[in-house]
């Protein structure tokens, strides 16, 4: 089995199921934002999959996601968020792989598709890091702790 054929073969499948699991996970902003729109993204992060595997060149799955991360970020969305939008689709293209793998090479096409989608992951939550540690974060006020029994 060829994985960048078999991956563009059923590549509409692997989307609509990834899309209906993702509506089906009520995830405040990308219900906000639509079935179509979360449809469309998970095409984007596919194709983007697909064509790393083929060049064996991660390198636009990670720019890709450093540039979600910023858009998300700024729109509110949770990391927790778009992490389970990248993990359903993962899991779709594995339920799809080992359905129709041979068994001997499950594990080279299982490996690249972790390979990149665990990269998109990555890079991420990298990114959300590095914007979250420059929004100053409000101090707490603890000092009611503090006080004792009578508050004084």
């Amino acid at each position: 089995m060829n994985l960048v054929d078999f991956l563009e073969k059923n590549a509409d499948k692997i989307i609509t199921a990834a899309s209906e699991t993702l509506d089906r996970s009520r995830l405040p902003h990308y219900s906000e934002a639509g079935k179509a729109v979360g449809h469309e993204r998970l095409a984007r992060l596919l194709n983007l999959a697909i064509e790393s595997i083929r060049t064996r060149d991660i390198v636009p799955v990670i720019d890709y996601m450093a540039e979600v991360a910023e858009d998300r970020f700024q729109a509110g969305y949770t990391i927790r968020e778009v992490q389970i939008a990248i993990n359903v689709l993962e899991e779709t293209i594995w339920n799809d792989i080992v359905e129709n793998a041979p068994p001997t090479e499950l594990a080279e096409a299982l490996g690249l598709v972790a390979t990149v989608l665990g990269a998109a992951k990555d890079s991420l939550a990298r990114k959300y890091v590095s914007l979250a540690s420059q929004t100053k974060a409000p101090s707490l006020n603890l000092s009611a702790l503090f006080k004792g029994p009578q508050g004084g």
